[in-house]
């Protein structure tokens, strides 16, 4: 489990530069003559934020490999998953791409992934915090790296707060509202806001629907048995987790149009004034920063039996029958190390991996004075939630959550009849 950090002032120095810094970690020097090249193919998605960092920590990698060049490919994160699988199906894999820690399991289930455990040993792995190593391991086995994680906290606006008479915002998770709290603030919202602005809009669209299962850890659900061989939601908690996000629908507080299907983001909606509130994680801080004319802050998840979040996030992989194992384990190797991790996390708003970043200081360039936040609400990231949300199969549970969800929310469909249908369906894509 992540250790809270606390947040220094002050904006970080820029990506190229200090990742430049970073070029001798490998302890290679470079040849007075031109070295021959070997070429990485890299598939990645990417934001402004994040393709600047991942510029500068490629040209920190070349500098201390001059032998090696990347070549980034950087596809809409929509069509991420059908661009790789389809560079599969024709033979010619990437040498490197980047996955979300939801989709792994299908590519470590089909066994297309290098095993990288000859450079990352049992004692490199320890660097890791553990319950997030697990998300890149199958059958004891890893196969990349995992890069950066993200989760959710709730953005707010300030004026709709004012204008509601709400005052006491919870800073820590500790003072966290409660379901029932927070529906009582959602109804205060609703009294207020005007026109087309809803009380909150929740980040379970564009293949987010897996993000509904922090409110069912919140609860102390299960979204799997302990085994991970058998669905688990059809149960009290799973019961109460749907009556209470269907609520969100049959009580107004969100936008009909916000629901798993829809292909609109929270952070978007909220930057056009949409919601009060927005449930996101803190990769969209730069944009929503960039974009908003109004003023707002952070609060926690709200929390029920305990606090939970969304496990976010990806890691950097490389294909098995790629063409330059060698060199593209080299490129692992380097991502993996402190000073460009640090870097790339202060750069674009996401959280390390490993434990010694995980203890100090981070100097965020996008808000930092609301980072700790979304530093504190990792904390409750548990290994027992990443291993739900890892197995080969969750790919076809997210659809399938989605999918009934949707009907739910949209169409009526009572929480019994849904807890029913999702165990039903999920029987199905574990099989």
């Amino acid at each position: 489990m992540l250790n809270r950090r606390q947040l220094i002032g002050g904006a970080a120095a820029g990506a190229t530069a200090s990742l430049a810094g970073c070029a001798g970690l490998t302890g290679r020097t470079p040849s007075q003559e031109a070295p021959e090249q070997t070429t990485l193919t890299f598939v990645n998605w990417s934001g402004d934020a994040e393709k600047a960092a991942f510029d500068a920590l490629i040209a920190a990698f070349t500098a201390a490999n001059p032998d090696v060049v990347v070549r980034t490919d950087t596809v809409p994160y929509a069509s991420i998953q059908t661009n790789i699988d389809s560079r599969f199906q024709a033979g010619t894999p990437p040498d490197l791409f980047r996955v979300s820690y939801i989709d792994i399991g299908q590519y470590t289930s089909q066994g297309v992934l290098l095993d990288v455990s000859g450079t990352f040993t049992a004692e490199r792995a320890a660097q890791f915090v553990p319950g997030l190593y697990q998300g890149v391991v199958a059958d004891g086995r890893p196969y990349g790296v995992p890069h950066q994680i993200d989760t959710s906290a709730v953005l707010y606006r300030t004026d709709a707060f004012e204008a509601a008479g709400i005052r006491d915002v919870p800073a820590s998770l500790e003072e966290a509202w409660s379901w029932e709290e927070f529906a009582a603030v959602a109804e205060r919202l609703a009294g207020v806001t005007k026109g087309k602005q809803v009380p909150f809009i929740y980040n379970w669209q564009a293949a987010g629907a897996y993000r509904w299962l922090s409110w069912l850890f919140q609860a102390d659900g299960r979204l799997l048995t302990e085994d991970l061989l058998a669905p688990a939601v059809d149960s009290p908690q799973g019961r109460r987790t749907l009556e209470f996000t269907r609520s969100f629908y049959t009580e107004g507080w969100v936008a009909r149009n916000s629901s798993t299907k829809s292909t609109t983001y929270a952070g978007d909606e909220f930057v056009a004034g949409a919601a009060a509130m927005a449930f996101v994680g803190d990769f969209v801080l730069p944009a929503v920063d960039a974009g908003v004319d109004f003023e707002y802050r952070v609060l926690p998840m709200p929390r029920d039996v305990r606090a939970a979040s969304d496990l976010g996030g990806n890691a950097i992989v490389a294909a098995a029958e790629g063409a330059h194992t060698e060199a593209a384990l080299r490129f692992l190797d380097f991502i993996a190390q402190e000073e460009p991790m640090r870097t790339y996390c202060e750069a674009t708003g996401q959280l390390p991996t490993l434990t010694s970043l995980t203890q100090t200081e981070l100097d965020f360039e996008v808000r930092p004075d609301l980072m700790g936040t979304f530093v504190e609400q990792a904390t409750t990231i548990t290994p027992e939630q990443v291993a739900q949300v890892t197995v080969p199969a969750f790919a076809r549970i997210n659809t399938l959550l989605g999918n009934e969800l949707e009907t739910m929310f949209l169409q009526g469909r009572e929480a019994g009849a849904t807890a029913q249908a999702l165990d039903e369906a999920l029987a199905q894509a574990l099989r």
